[in-house]
């Protein structure tokens, strides 16, 4: 029945993919930010992404934002089993942000604000798969209430997660990268692709078969009598989008390697959902259990609908204003 309920679930989840996609490339560029050879190409580098940074994440606000007013319960849950790498997050962050403004704003601290940017986007990218990971393996709980350990979302597989969003927002970054510069830190960006690529995919098998050591509910889905068979069109359209970007990386596209990148994390998000649905706390917190009542949740849609639009719009406005190459010299500050 496609309830309230489900329907800000879908929201969220949208939110949250939306946020991985367009946070993850310039996080990316944050995590490639070393590979800038001086201060020009450093320069470029950041002002690539320099208009749109914080447009994007709007959408995690709305994603953390929705799950405190559609769905209180998880959020109270999953906040307080997260607590440490969500305040590692954030701080991380705020260094980002500051980082950001206060690099254009000085010459002699320059190379500091470099490392606090390199810093604060690599970390928060780490935090961002630890909290996937932990997520994952799933939260104890006993009445409704959080029962486990400050240090239980510290696993191998939450630190597995957490270096491999760092590879795949790098990836993107990379991608990002070639179609917004030209020249030599181009062409080293697209070589970078290649070795990303294989790294976000074997990351993606790893994590895949991790998860069915770390959550036996997930393995059941897949491999049990009750596995849901079309859940393996998810595998298979991961597949086949890999051998498409390796193709169009070898064929030296510019836009297409990126669009197929972003496929990889939509098809990874899927696999994500497919597998954890209808749980939003795994392993014992359905969305519908932990969801408002619909009075509130069909309030909270009105403000949506009105609010959606004009997110999507402005964003769609500001990318198309910022089209087009960065050269040396340009840029938004």
């Amino acid at each position: 029945m496609f309830d309230l309920a489900t329907i800000w679930f879908v929201l969220i989840g949208v939110a949250l993919l939306a946020y991985a996609i367009l946070d993850g490339f310039d996080l990316g560029v944050g995590i490639l930010f070393p590979l800038g050879r001086n201060e020009e190409e450093r320069d470029r580098m950041m002002n690539s992404v320099a208009p749109v940074w914080d447009g994007n994440e709007t959408w995690l606000i709305l994603g953390g934002g929705g799950l405190f007013a559609a769905f209180p319960l998880a959020y109270s849950l999953v906040l307080t089993a997260l607590y440490a790498p969500v305040i590692g997050m954030l701080l991380a962050l705020i260094l980002r942000g500051v980082a950001f403004e206060f690099r254009f704003r000085t010459q002699r601290a320059k190379k500091y604000w470099d490392w606090a940017f390199i810093g604060g986007s690599t970390a928060t990218a780490f935090f961002q798969g630890v909290m996937v990971g932990a997520l994952v393996q799933g939260i104890r709980i006993e009445e409704r209430v959080y029962a486990g350990g400050w240090f239980d979302w510290l696993s191998p597989f939450s630190v597995l997660c957490g270096v491999a969003l760092v590879t795949g927002y790098a990836l993107l970054g990379a991608s990002w990268l070639v179609i917004k510069l030209d020249g030599d830190l181009q062409e080293r960006m697209r070589e970078l692709q290649e070795s990303l690529g294989l790294g976000t995919i074997l990351a993606i098998v790893l994590i895949s078969f991790g998860t069915m050591f770390v959550n036996e509910t997930i393995r059941d889905r897949w491999f049990g009598r009750e596995a849901i068979m079309p859940l393996w069109l998810i595998p298979f359209a991961t597949a086949l989008l890999a051998l498409a970007f390796n193709r169009a990386i070898r064929a030296r596209r510019t836009v297409t390697p990126f669009l197929l990148a972003l496929g990889l994390f939509a098809t990874a998000f899927m696999g994500l959902a497919g597998s954890l649905f209808p749980y939003l706390v795994p392993p014992g917190i359905t969305y519908r259990e932990a969801a408002n009542p619909d009075n509130s949740l069909a309030f909270m849609l009105v403000g949506a609908v009105i609010l959606l639009p004009l997110i999507l719009g402005y964003t769609a406005y500001a990318y198309w204003i910022f089209r087009g190459k960065v050269q040396a010299g340009e840029g938004y500050h």
